[in-house]
Formats: structure tokens, C-alpha cells, sequence
């Protein structure tokens, strides 16, 4: 037995004299890099294409090899996740709240949106409407979502950032359009009257649409809608609001997880990259909106046009909005406490 154990051991040294380590039972370089992204749950397309782009670059460029690991669920979630101990080198959720309650757990250093380009966001977003073939329902605009006998489904906004900016830009249609407090109000509350089923992410709410046929509008994220059309084979359809949120997706790298874990200079190469032009264009081929002003203006026209309220709309900041809103007691458990 003490021979085994003997010739492990120098099989041990003999690989990390080479330039290799051994961790659980898995040889592995020591160039090679592992990251690990908690991202939104409807990324999962857009990360697959730019983690492989990113890992082709930074091994050409630096001699590196990188690999990318992801986590994926709900944008609260998964902030959650990150606060309670998931080891992530970045955090690309749906909502400057997600990512700044992992800040506000010390995990994220002060002044993190300032730290890449454009407020931290490589790319921007907004919610649309998906319905049934030939658009039965006869859905143009966000009134008509609370006509009799219109279902929608939208993802829960307590887990979800599809969930937390369809609830949004419902409230901030009806006061871009210079409705009141009250009349917002009357509106959701009618509007989450007639969402039959709250899935915890975007992509069980797509599932619950598209697969499982349930409701007729779907308020989604722009991307997934697309998504979602093309796989539908000419079974659901897009329909652009007049107006709808600017929906805001920050990325940032988890300080403090990158400096216990020695891949502060990955994780922040990974996060620059993003602003390149090819990261851009890849953002582009999946229906996000890229924030490179040269990118956008060739790839503007793939976008239908759209008058895009900011989230100041709803309320003054993001921590205003959190508590008034979607905080234990808020606004959406009122309104949801009382449906029929």
C-alpha cells in the first residue's frame, strides 16, 4: 500500500515540476485559467458564443488558456447565489439592483459601474410582446394586455430580471404616456390579474408560452423573443409596443472572489472584451443592442424602432425602486396578495 502511495506522490511531484497541478483528482496546467459567470437565465446563447471567441483571443494574445464555466437562473437569484457564497469571478445579471446587492455584501468593489465603458454595460435591451400566430388577441400596445380574455405570461419579478422589467415598463408606459401614480397602479394590478402562472426565470416563462402553449402574450426580453420566434417554426410572432423600458443588463467582476481565487487579470481581460468590435457583433447576431456607437450604426436596422423610457420613469433610483416595488411587502406582493 505504502508503495502506491509512494509512486502517487512522485507522480504528483513529477507533474508539478513540469508546470501542472493536481486539484480533486483532476490534472490540469497551470496556465490554464477557470472562470466561472453568474449570468441571467436567458444569456445562455450569447455566453456560449462569446466565451468561445474570448478563450480562442486570450490564448493567442497572452499564451493562456482559459476556461469559462457558467451558472444561469433568475437575475435575484443569482445575485443571491453570489452573496451566499457561489464562487463567481463576474456577475452579467439583468439589473443594476442584482449586481449592486452583491456590492453592498462586500463582495464588489465601490464604484464598480464606472469601471468599464458605458456604465458597465456592453449592451442593452428591451421588452416586447410574443404572441400566437396571426396575433389572434390582437395585441399592439399595453393596454391591450388587460383586455378581457388576454392571458400573459411574464417570469416572477421577486427572482427574475425578465420579471423585474416587464413589470417596469408596464408601469412606465402608463406614466410615459403621462398617466398617474394611481392609473400605473389600477394598470398592473389588472395586468397581474390576467398572468395565470409565475415562473421563477425567463426561460420557464418561455417554456410555458412557446412549448407548453399556455397564455397569449408573453412579455420577454427582445432577445428571447427572437429566439423564441425562430424555434417556434412560424408559430408566434413579435409585436413591438409604441414604447417600452430601456432595459439596462450591468456586468461586473466580483472583486473580492477574483483576489482570493487569483484571476482578477482574467476575469477583468473578460470583461473588456466585451467591448470589442467582435464581441459587439456577436451581441448584434442575438438581437441585444450593442452600445458601440460604430457597431450600432451598422447593425441598427435589424432593430424595428421603438421609443425606449429610461428606468427613471418608475422611480428617482434603483434602491428606491427595489424597496417601493419588489422589496418584502412592496408593491408587486400588494398587488399579487390580492388577485383573484
Amino acid at each position: 500500500m505504502w508503495k502506491k502511495v509512494l509512486l502517487c506522490a512522485v507522480a504528483v511531484y513529477v507533474l508539478a515540476a513540469a508546470g501542472w497541478v493536481v486539484s480533486a483528482g483532476v490534472v490540469r496546467s497551470r496556465a490554464e485559467v477557470e472562470l466561472l459567470n453568474a449570468a441571467c437565465d436567458p444569456t445562455r446563447e450569447l455566453w456560449r458564443d462569446l466565451n468561445a471567441r474570448f478563450i480562442t483571443r486570450y490564448e493567442q494574445e497572452r499564451g493562456a488558456k482559459v476556461v469559462i464555466r457558467q451558472s444561469h437562473g433568475g437575475s435575484g437569484s443569482q445575485a443571491r447565489a453570489v452573496i451566499d457564497g457561489l464562487g463567481a469571478d463576474v456577475a452579467t445579471l439583468a439589473l443594476f439592483s442584482d449586481t449592486d446587492a452583491i456590492r453592498k455584501a462586500g463582495l464588489i468593489d465601490e464604484g464598480w459601474e464606472s469601471r468599464l465603458p458605458n456604465r458597465s454595460l456592453p449592451f442593452v435591451s428591451t421588452i416586447v410582446f410574443v404572441v400566437r400566430k396571426g396575433n389572434p388577441k390582437n395585441v399592439h400596445d399595453w393596454p391591450d394586455l388587460v383586455r378581457p380574455g388576454v392571458e400573459v405570461i411574464t417570469p416572477n419579478p421577486k427572482t427574475s430580471g425578465n420579471g423585474k422589467w416587464s413589470f417596469l415598463a408596464a408601469w412606465g408606459a402608463i406614466r410615459h404616456k403621462g398617466g398617474s401614480e394611481d392609473e400605473a397602479r389600477d394598470y398592473v394590478t389588472q395586468l397581474y390579474r390576467q398572468v395565470p402562472i409565475l415562473d421563477a426565470a425567463a426561460r420557464g416563462a418561455t417554456m410555458t408560452f412557446a412549448t407548453k402553449r399556455q397564455g397569449d402574450v408573453h412579455l420577454t426580453w427582445e432577445n428571447e423573443a427572437f429566439l423564441e420566434v425562430q424555434e417556434a417554426a412560424g408559430e408566434l410572432e413579435i409585436v413591438y409596443p409604441p414604447a417600452s423600458v430601456l432595459a439596462e443588463p450591468h456586468v461586473a467582476v466580483v472583486s473580492a472572489n477574483v483576489r482570493r481565487k487569483g484571476t482578477k487579470v482574467v476575469a477583468e481581460a473578460y470583461m473588456n472584451f466585451l467591448y470589442t468590435e467582435e464581441a459587439q457583433e456577436i451581441m448584434a447576431h442575438h438581437y441585444y443592442r450593442p452600445t458601440d456607437p460604430a457597431v450600432w450604426k451598422k447593425v441598427e436596422s435589424q432593430f424595428p424602432k421603438i421609443d425606449l423610457f429610461p428606468f427613471a420613469t418608475v422611480g428617482p433610483t434603483w434602491d428606491v425602486i427595489q424597496k417601493r416595488f419588489f422589496a418584502e411587502g412592496g408593491v408587486f406582493d400588494q398587488i399579487y396578495a390580492r388577485k383573484p
